[in-house]
């Protein structure tokens, strides 16, 4: 999953796909109700790849958390993002248990679960390619391991 063509802009709802580049600005379509728009350079834009939130160790990526919530919520969607704080609070300390309830606010975690709701519902939540890599990654590593045994082995025989 690529974050870092959708944007969040400030002062305007929802999510952003960035579609082209203008002359002075970038043309974004919206999730919600997929109009094109210009963005201009002096509007705060943020990728959702650059974004992180405050955890007990280090800031947590969107990303990982994104990824925690679509394993424990199995492809559906969250709870309403307008419920309770308290409500708020207790479903994301389930979902990330490690983050810092200190610092992260509860309007921060609405904007996060409207986030997901919103990429869920535009399909723009796949795991699948990571899963790969990681599972590539790993028989890489096996591989590895088995050979400096196996080294290991015939160089004390």
């Amino acid at each position: 999953m690529d974050l870092s063509k959708i944007l969040s802009i400030s002062g305007r709802a929802g999510l952003f796909k960035v579609v082209s580049q203008a002359k002075n600005a970038v043309i974004v379509e919206s999730l919600i109700d997929q109009k094109r728009i210009p963005a201009f350079g002096n509007e705060k834009m943020s990728s959702l790849e650059e974004i992180s939130v405050f955890s007990a160790g280090e800031d947590m990526p969107l990303k990982d958390i994104f990824r925690k919530m679509h394993d424990n919520l199995k492809e559906n969607k969250t709870i309403d993002p307008k419920s309770d704080n308290k409500i708020l609070q207790e479903f994301f300390l389930e979902m990330v248990p490690e983050y810092d309830q200190e610092r992260v606010y509860p309007s921060d975690i609405r904007k996060i679960l409207n986030w997901y709701n919103l990429l869920l519902s535009n399909k723009l939540l796949d795991f699948s390619d990571e899963e790969e890599k990681t599972t590539i990654e790993e028989e890489k590593t096996t591989i590895k391991e088995e050979k400096t045994t196996e080294e290991g082995t015939t160089k004390s025989d």
